[in-house]
């Protein structure tokens, strides 16, 4: 009890100190003058403690976020009516969204925070203008529920009150700002393809729940891909995502799949189960660890014995038409697979690229019952054998079609 509660002094003071310390004040913008400082806090449930702030125009202010939820957020306040194309453009970054904090170089963003990890605080200064700006947290499935609104008016009491206001997230609501119903539990209509970094059930850490829209007839298909281990975990049909019970917690809770699961990458020698774990992840851009051997990997690289367990390091992802192209490393080669739905009906459709494949490579399908698998090489029909597809050195693409019988 002693320790519990030195730790929670602790904790409280640190969150003080910082926010007189914010990491985003260098001696030059410190020594700029303001008229006045405001705080905001990220806390659990995905949302800022203040999300409408009213000030004067010509206001020069100075904003410090400090983040007291167990995940890191940022804070960038956009021009007006701005939000979703800055958002959009922060998920269009791909590999590269990290090292810029996920902000992107445009000029509907006005002013931002760096990424602000739990316990820490960074700040932003701003003159403000009249007018109604966005701010928002740009962090990847974050910026479609987790904004405020900064108004600069000389006459407050014309504004909306906060519970008719439109610029406000509808906490607790299942339907999007429009009011049309969503039945998967978003606050805000989903258009598909979706990539949400979430923490997802039987997977590691490193989840990436991606939601497509149904094909020439086909139904709505989703997948969920680990990062950790540069691998497709499983895949469903009939929806995508829940995420409210995690958006209402503090993250302890897994995202409810919707719709029915038709495939779960299986364990060596036996078929798929719904309760497989993984236990050995990389985080993107740490340094490379084992896959782990309790899943198959489909690809082999070079004339490896059967069980070989590869290195594999992910880099990030791209996203091409809103669908996203991985890129990880397999043993020192670097590929890229883009996932798309099977048109007419339930599967998926696997496009692998890779670099500078000076050896053979192989890819093992992960066959199960009611699960078949084609492929195709340079437009051409490639046959497996056995469960494998050769190919031979140089080769720089191929197509994996798996359709559920």
């Amino acid at each position: 009890m002693r320790y519990e509660f030195m730790h929670l002094i602790l904790s409280r003071l640190r969150a003080s100190l910082l926010a007189w310390l914010p990491l985003g004040i260098s001696p030059v913008l410190a020594q700029q003058k303001v008229d006045t400082t405001i705080t905001l806090k990220s806390i659990a449930g995905l949302q800022y403690d203040q999300p409408r702030l009213v000030l004067k125009p010509k206001t020069r202010l100075r904003l410090v976020l400090e983040n007291y939820d167990d995940m890191a957020h940022n804070l960038v306040v956009t021009r007006p009516n701005a939000r979703v194309r800055v958002v959009d453009a922060a998920l269009r970054m791909g590999a590269e969204g990290a090292s810029r904090h996920y902000v992107p170089d445009m000029p509907e963003v006005l002013a931002h925070t760096r990424e602000v990890e739990p316990g820490r605080a960074d700040t932003l200064l701003l003159t403000v203008d009249e007018g109604a700006f966005p701010y928002v947290c740009t962090y990847p499935g974050h910026g479609y529920v987790m904004y405020g609104i900064l108004y600069g008016t000389r006459d407050p009491k014309r504004l909306p009150p906060p519970e008719a206001d439109p610029y406000l997230p509808k906490r607790g609501s299942t339907a999007d700002h429009a009011g049309h119903h969503q039945p998967s539990g978003h606050p805000y209509e989903v258009t598909l393809p979706a990539v949400y970094r979430t923490f997802m059930p039987d997977c590691g850490p490193a989840a990436i729940a991606v939601g497509m829209p149904g094909l020439a007839g086909g139904p709505v298909q989703s997948y969920c891909f680990d990062a950790g281990i540069c691998q497709l975990r499983y895949a469903w049909s009939g929806g995508f995502v829940d995420n409210a019970d995690q958006w209402d917690g503090k993250g302890q809770k897994l995202t409810k799949l919707v719709g029915d699961i038709y495939y779960v990458a299986s364990s060596p020698g036996r078929a798929s189960t719904a309760g497989l774990t993984v236990s050995t992840t990389t985080k993107p851009g740490s340094a490379p660890a084992p896959s782990p051997a309790g899943l198959v990997f489909p690809l082999r690289i070079g004339n490896k014995p059967a069980g070989h367990s590869p290195v594999v390091q992910f880099r990030g992802y791209r996203l091409i038409n809103r669908y996203p192209e991985f890129q990880y490393v397999v043993d020192g080669v670097t590929v890229r697979e883009l996932i798309k739905p099977l048109p007419g009906g339930r599967g998926l459709v696997r496009q692998f690229s890779i670099d500078s494949a000076k050896q053979p490579v192989t890819f093992l399908a992960d066959e199960q019952p009611g699960l078949a698998y084609r492929a195709t090489r340079a437009g051409k029909t490639a046959a497996l054998r056995n469960g494998q597809l050769l190919l031979p050195a140089g080769t720089r693409q191929f197509t994996i079609f798996m359709t559920v019988q």
